[in-house]
């Protein structure tokens, strides 16, 4: 990988995480610009080849996170983040940077539910979450959204990030 693309990955991500850490949010401003100037950058260096290749890593890189999103399950902010990450590093490395993004979260998330002593709580209602789609109606149970925690994902996706630009240039 070219020692450009790391540099404007790395920081992309920072950025955002230390916009998201602060304030909750990760600006369109940050995000909107790589979404479009990335592809053409790689219509200019490689052709119709490279401009493909940079819209296929936009779609493959926020499928995924899209689809949290409409379950309320990340923000737009997410998105736009790692689909842009994707655009600027490519395929492999933003599949790379999102797959240790959410492991990092999750592993967070597990030590804070239990630093706050609702980790049981938290195994229940994710529980509910995961059977509540197959049962019938009249049988699924309810599921408090106080009893849900949420985190900031900037963070995270900068230290999938790291880890993924650090793996792609080793």
């Amino acid at each position: 990988m070219f020692e450009v693309q790391v540099v404007l990955v790395l920081a992309v991500a920072a950025t955002a995480a230390a916009i998201d850490f602060r304030t909750g949010e990760i600006p369109n401003w940050l995000t909107l610009p790589p979404l479009a100037i990335a592809p053409l950058a790689y219509f200019w260096l490689g052709g119709t080849q490279g401009l493909t290749a940079s819209l296929v890593a936009i779609v493959a890189c926020g499928l995924v996170p899209y689809i949290l999103f409409r379950q309320d399950a990340i923000g737009g902010g997410d998105v736009k983040l790692l689909a842009a990450l994707g655009a600027i590093g490519g395929l492999y490395l933003g599949i790379e940077a999102q797959l240790f993004a959410f492991l990092a979260a999750a592993g967070f998330a597990i030590v804070l539910i239990a630093w706050q002593g609702s980790l049981r709580a938290t195994l229940v209602t994710s529980a509910r979450i995961v059977v509540n789609p197959f049962l019938p109606k009249s049988k699924r149970r309810s599921i408090d959204p106080a009893g849900l925690t949420a985190i900031r994902l900037g963070p995270a996706i900068l230290f999938g990030t790291v880890v993924a630009s650090w793996g792609a240039n080793g």
